[in-house]
């Protein structure tokens, strides 16, 4: 394509338009004292509208038009039914579940472990998406709505369940498996692809993932728009001779130049100058450019993933028009029932880098194992409405190793204050202090913590304030 002119819905690449999935709401586990290692597992409820029953057994129930309600795990292509749970505080029928109006499930408690939704016991109610129900210091789900089946994908590994997949990616919802399976098909495809999302959501996560997962992924050259020295995009990109456009700069082969045979992530490309973009297009349709100070044309063979945050219309047309392949992260917002692994996660790559948490909060001090959380911090962060997602998420879970007293990671207090995400801007120099005196000095914690975009923000706003380390 090498107008303006974006392209038609229908003339879109098929896996460019989201099919609708037929969607069941569900109830996704978040916690479990006795065996955290199941959330992620889903309760589904019969398809023919009977009534389901959930506890602490697996035998069918002798009343035909009633269900015994298992946990799956849903792996591509098929649901893998697990051993029913094992506390003995749930008794062997705790749940009566039918579906409700609204997409809403009608939940009964009748069993001995008391029914707490959304913090209040309850005998009855209705779940809509979104609610939490929790079997009392027990086990928490939260009710979603997702299909009955994950569609099997080609070319994909799966991964254990509930942990990261060979690209790095966590997370068992729908929108997860619908973000894996695209990244599948774009990987074998040669056109340029647009990433978009919101802040935090992992779009570099996706653009790495769609190079490794390629036939001959050839350099993956990373670099933030963002970050690019004003005065000197077109150095960076296309690279420029020895002492040209100023005395002194040394020759390079420029961000194009370096990804020949390979890929070419822009992060941020909406905060790439309109000049610029302008200057991409015959690069990203011929592969040809020329160095700053240099006569002749070159080429190069790359594939560019452009990644932003913000609305894709609002990007210089002629550049969009040329991202024929696009893919849409959701955040966290959209897919609660990953929250609780993607905690375990983060926790497991934070213990790792300060073995004091480890010996602290995970079982036998192992970074791999389980960390102890309280139900009352799952639920908080399952309930939660996010701005910069897993970057947020990161920033809350340092903010509960600071607040937890004992053993359990447990709730954070002012949550709502602590994460109404400021403007860099209204960042005071006392909050970059005390940041960074709370993790030694380390900026890759401090910028984080802080809700920030990136390192390069940290740095711009310490020399501001006349900070160093």
């Amino acid at each position: 394509m090498t107008n303006a002119t974006l392209p038609a819905p229908n003339e879109l690449p098929e896996f460019s338009r989201r099919r609708e999935p037929n969607l069941t709401t569900a109830l996704a586990v978040i916690w479990s004292v006795d065996q955290p290692e199941r959330c992620g597992e889903v309760v589904l409820l019969p398809s023919d509208g009977r009534t389901g029953i959930f506890g602490r057994a697996d035998d069918a129930p002798e009343d035909p038009d009633t269900v015994r309600l298992k946990l799956v795990q849903m792996r591509p292509g098929t649901n893998v039914d697990q051993p029913p749970i094992t506390s003995p505080h749930i008794s062997r029928v705790q749940l009566r579940i039918t579906p409700a109006e609204q997409h809403g499930l009608q939940v009964s408690s009748v069993g001995q472990c008391p029914m707490i939704v959304n913090g209040e016991v309850q005998s009855d109610a209705v779940l809509a998406p979104g609610d939490v129900l929790e079997l009392k210091k027990q086990l928490a789900f939260v009710c979603v709505r997702r299909p009955r089946l994950v569609d099997a994908i080609e070319r994909l590994e799966p991964g254990p369940f509930g942990r990261a997949d060979a690209h790095g990616i966590v997370g068992e919802s729908a929108a997860v498996w619908e973000l894996r399976s695209a990244i599948a098909r774009l990987a074998h495809r040669s056109a340029h692809v647009l990433v978009h999302g919101p802040s935090g959501s992992g779009k570099e996560l996706v653009a790495q993932a769609i190079h490794a997962a390629g036939p001959d992924p050839g350099p993956l050259v990373c670099r933030n728009a963002a970050t690019l020295p004003e005065g000197l995009v077109d150095a960076e990109l296309f690279g420029n001779l020895r002492n040209y456009p100023n005395p002194g700069m040394t020759e390079r082969a420029g961000l194009v130049g370096d990804a020949s045979g390979g890929t070419l992530f822009l992060d941020e490309i909406g905060e790439l100058p309109s000049a610029a973009q302008a200057h991409m297009l015959r690069v990203l349709d011929a592969g040809e450019y020329q160095r700053l100070g240099e006569s002749r044309s070159r080429r190069s063979r790359f594939r560019l993933i452009a990644a932003t945050n913000r609305d894709p219309a609002k990007l210089k047309s002629d550049v969009l028009a040329r991202m024929k392949l696009r893919v849409t992260l959701q955040g966290l917002n959209g897919r609660a029932e990953d929250v609780p692994l993607l905690a375990r996660h983060l926790l497991g790559n934070m213990a790792l880098e300060d073995p004091s948490l480890a010996e602290r909060f995970f079982t036998d001090a192992d970074p791999s194992a389980e960390p102890r959380l309280t139900p009352r911090l799952i639920q908080q962060l399952v309930r939660h409405s996010w701005t910069t997602n897993v970057r947020e998420l990161e920033s809350l879970l340092w903010r509960s190793v600071d607040e937890s007293r004992g053993t359990y990671l447990d709730a954070i207090d002012r949550l709502s204050s602590m994460t109404e995400n400021p403007s860099s801007e209204d960042i005071s120099a006392a909050q970059i202090q005390a940041a960074m005196e709370r993790h030694g000095g380390v900026r890759e914690k401090v910028w984080r913590d802080l809700g920030l975009r990136n390192r390069h923000v940290l740095t711009r706003l310490m020399k501001k304030h006349g900070l160093t380390d």
